[in-house]
């Protein structure tokens, strides 16, 4: 059975202003969420950990700052737009410490312990298609 795009609008999304100063659009399927968040200026938000999601952020615009706990010490990361985070299991936190909003994408997933690296790179089948032209 063919699979066709899946499109979840904005507007589908769960809306949340949460009181640590971060707005979020939840978009949530089966397998994985993809949150779009922005946090204020001088926003911290609550120390915390997954015991089974795996959280990799991806700062979209302006500075984001990342605690983390290791072996009782905070340890800073300061992430810039294009970075990306994969916070595993760690003890963390993020922060806006600048006076502009930043905004940066969350993706949550179950993951399984195996390597798909080379499924990524090479799921991929060129076609020669019907269309010779995209409609504009």
């Amino acid at each position: 059975m063919k699979k066709y795009c899946e499109i979840q609008s904005l507007q589908e999304t769960i809306e949340v202003n949460k009181d640590n100063g971060t707005h979020v659009y939840y978009h949530i399927f089966p397998e994985y969420e993809i949150h779009i968040n922005e946090i204020a200026p001088h926003a911290v938000q609550e120390w915390h950990y997954h015991s089974l999601i795996e959280e990799v952020i991806l700062v979209n615009t302006g500075q984001l700052i990342c605690y983390e706990e290791c072996s009782h010490q905070q340890i800073k990361h300061i992430l810039n737009p294009g970075d990306v985070i994969c916070v595993h299991r760690s003890i963390h936190t993020f922060a806006n410490e600048s006076n502009e909003k930043t905004q940066f994408t969350v993706f949550r997933l179950v993951l399984q312990g195996k390597d798909y690296r080379d499924i990524m790179k090479n799921d991929k089948t060129v076609i020669i298609h019907h269309f010779d032209k995209m409609e504009e």
